[in-house]
């Protein structure tokens, strides 16, 4: 069996104290976090033992104080955090991509926070601010689900068809969610072939637009024109199929899924 380096969990801390230690600008963080969580701030170590406070952020400039706090707190229990010291961590604090409800948090123990960041940003241009209407929608349905699938093991099947790639309910598609209602009532089907037209200005991949970089990791067909860099083609999907753009084709050479016709043009 492969293993994980630490065990990915999502804690609800909503009305909750949350002790963070430290005044400096690695603490400041940490408290932001705590709060955006629905979480509430403690800066006092024995309040927060009497109290039975269960997570601990350390972030003090000195590290012996940093080592006699997070010693005194995980003897009261606590799981503790020390900031820039992941030998002294239960827990580490991952990137998070916010889609509320969805979230997506890219961690790695610790061994590089700016990797994490960065890794989240990519994922920022690509997924869609939608996915958390999505999120919502499908909650919103599973009655209408459990009444038309009765049986779970079908409601999965069904569920897993929508939200693949080219399905129903594409996570990438970012109108997915305004299907969700039609095709939990069965009146909607897979979701046919289209094509779009993208014209280019920039030979740098770091000037596409959120849609622009979304469109390319979605496409399945993409029909060049002109010499398009590589550095862009390179942003689309690995197994998307490439044809040379013939202005005589019809509309309907759409396949399944997403046809994207891209085209460079670059600025005067």
């Amino acid at each position: 069996m492969s293993r994980i380096a630490s065990l990915p969990l999502f804690h609800q801390i909503t009305g909750q104290n949350v002790l963070v230690l430290g005044d400096g600008p690695a603490a400041e963080p940490k408290r932001r976090l705590v709060e955006r969580a629905g979480g509430e701030v403690v800066d006092d170590l024995a309040r927060a033992i009497d109290e039975g406070v269960r997570l601990a952020f350390i972030a003090y400039d000195d590290a012996q104080a940093c080592e006699v706090a997070a010693i005194n707190a995980r003897c009261a229990g606590m799981l503790v955090n020390v900031v820039d010291r992941p030998e002294l961590c239960d827990f580490t604090t991952p990137s998070i991509l916010d889609r509320d409800p969805l979230l997506v948090a890219i961690g790695t123990g610790g061994a590089s926070a700016g990797l994490a960041k960065h890794v989240r940003l990519r994922l920022e241009r690509v997924l869609p601010e939608t996915l958390g209407m999505l999120a919502k929608a499908l909650e919103a349905v599973r009655p209408m689900l459990r009444a038309r699938f009765p049986d779970g093991a079908d409601r999965r099947r069904a569920v897993d068809a929508a939200l693949r790639e080219g399905g129903a309910l594409d996570p990438f598609d970012p109108a997915a969610h305004e299907q969700v209602a039609d095709w939990a009532a069965g009146s909607t089907g897979a979701r046919t072939g289209a094509m779009v037209e993208l014209t280019l200005a920039s030979s740098d991949p770091e000037d596409l637009t959120l849609r622009q970089a979304r469109l390319l990791g979605e496409a399945d067909v993409l029909l060049i024109d002109g010499d398009v860099p590589p550095a862009i083609l390179a942003r689309a999907r690995a197994d998307a199929a490439r044809r040379a753009w013939d202005a005589e084709l019809p509309s309907d050479t759409a396949e399944a899924g997403l046809t994207l016709v891209l085209r460079f043009r670059p600025a005067d």
